[in-house]
């Protein structure tokens, strides 16, 4: 999803709705959390071949990285 894709379909929702991200907090109940969202930052993320799936990263200059937003 792009930035534009996410203003417009924020677009679309109530302006004073509050929101939340959720994820699997991987425990035996497939418990889905959805914590607020409290912060948005541009951070460089890539591939964490253990997961199998992006990372943030601290190095800027890192290989394959790319600029992103992130809701957190």
């Amino acid at each position: 999803m792009t930035v534009q894709e996410l203003i417009e379909k924020l677009q679309q929702e109530d302006p004073e709705a509050q929101v939340h991200f959720a994820y699997p907090s991987g425990d035996h109940w497939r418990t889905v959390l959805a914590p607020k969202v409290t912060h948005i930052d541009e951070q460089e993320i890539k591939n964490s071949e253990y997961h199998g799936k992006p990372m943030l990263i601290d190095d800027e200059d890192a290989e394959d990285a790319n600029r992103v937003v992130v809701l957190s």
